[in-house]
């Protein structure tokens, strides 16, 4: 039989993340029929401990013949892990929100990356926003959320569309410590004329909320990235009467064949369709293909050229991989937060954005001048 190894994370934010990802993956699998493949897990914590990572990968390896190890960890784990995956000859497919860039795109055959493209769907939306007609901005995001290198592209995409940021913020990391009073306080006299905020998980609920109870009678236009549009979260999120606009990676109400298949399999296996399970589902998609690869050869770098090459459909439209970077393309939209009917969070789909490869591609030209992030484990594994 054959064999897929899968490391999981754990996230105090996100607490069905692992069964997410695993549903995800086992759906997809089942939909493609594979659904004899063993997929064994190991769990990896947080994702902050580089040697307990090479541990679990080396265990599915040499003890479960694993030919394939999908990881959600970040792009710093995996290169500690290239060496054990490059001897073993066996592929290592990274999964993860997409919210770090590298300093270097460093790139192996036996490694390639799949993601939600956070970084990415941040410097879109700090575009969109001087396209909107903003030339000035405050930044505003958590003592989390702003460690990672997204908030670099947002920085980086307003101020190369032509705009200037005008103030940062970090807000307090525990619910008692979280306000937009400092915004407030600061918000007229830096001279900006909207917000780029990150935030994921809880913190977007307290900042909608923040958003009605401070800049109810002046309202100001805010951009969002991706991991702003998780559905689950927004539908208990407060309406804040704000324009808000952004950059979404998915959302339930796009119309395509493979949207439909992929929500009510993930219902019928009784969970509520989200990124996590839509990035497990792709990862199944890929499992596939891998695995039909190894019935002609097992070599695993013959696979990695064929990875190179291949596209696929899924929920959130097709994706194929950057042949340069091993880094995979998917579709973004441009959003909007409309009220739901009862004063909570819905997302209204305007557009897809249009080639999201060139904007890729001009995201990672972009020198980071020394930004540096501490963050080894992924986004939203705390």
């Amino acid at each position: 039989m054959q064999t897929i190894g899968f490391l999981l994370p754990r996230s105090t934010f996100y607490q069905g993340i692992s069964f997410d990802l695993f549903q995800g993956m086992k759906s997809s699998l089942a939909a493609s029929g594979y659904e004899n493949v063993r997929v064994l897990t190991e769990n990896i914590g947080f994702g902050t401990d580089k040697q307990l990572c090479y541990k679990c990968a080396e265990n599915l390896i040499m003890h479960e013949n694993a030919q394939i190890v999908f990881a959600y960890i970040g792009h710093r784990t995996a290169q500690v892990l290239r060496p054990l995956f490059a001897a073993a000859n066996r592929l290592l497919i990274v999964l993860d929100a997409g919210a770090h860039m590298p300093q270097e795109w460093p790139v192996s055959p036996n490694i390639f990356y799949h993601s939600l493209q956070n970084a990415l769907g941040s410097w879109l939306s700090s575009g969109m926003a001087v396209r909107n007609g903003h030339v000035s901005a405050s930044i505003v995001t958590g003592y989390y959320d702003g460690g990672y290198l997204h908030t670099v592209g947002a920085h980086n995409g307003f101020q190369k569309a032509g705009g200037s940021i005008k103030l940062s913020l970090a807000t307090g990391y525990r619910e008692e410590d979280f306000s937009m009073q400092p915004l407030k306080d600061q918000y007229e006299s830096s001279q900006s004329d909207c917000v780029l905020s990150i935030f994921s998980g809880d913190y977007v609920q307290w900042f909608f909320r923040d958003l009605q109870r401070y800049f109810s009678e002046q309202p100001v236009p805010v951009y969002l990235p991706p991991f702003a549009f998780e559905e689950s979260m927004l539908k208990e999120a407060v309406y804040p009467g704000n324009p808000v606009s952004g950059i979404a990676a998915w959302s339930k109400k796009l119309e395509n064949p493979e949207n439909e298949q992929f929500i009510e399999a993930i219902a019928s296996a009784g969970r509520e369709a989200n990124l996590f399970c839509l990035l497990g589902w792709e990862a199944g998609i890929i499992a596939a293909f891998l695995l039909e690869q190894f019935k002609e050869s097992p070599n695993a770098l013959l696979a990695s050229e064929k990875l190179k090459e291949f596209s696929f459909e899924t929920p959130r439209g097709k994706v194929s991989f950057h042949a340069q970077t091993h880094v995979s393309i998917a579709p973004l939209y441009e959003v909007e937060i409309e009220n739901d009917g009862n004063d909570r969070c819905s997302v209204k789909i305007v557009r897809e954005v249009a080639d999201t490869e060139s904007a890729y591609e001009e995201l990672i030209s972009q020198e980071l001048d020394n930004a540096v992030s501490g963050w080894y484990n992924s986004y939203t594994c705390i």
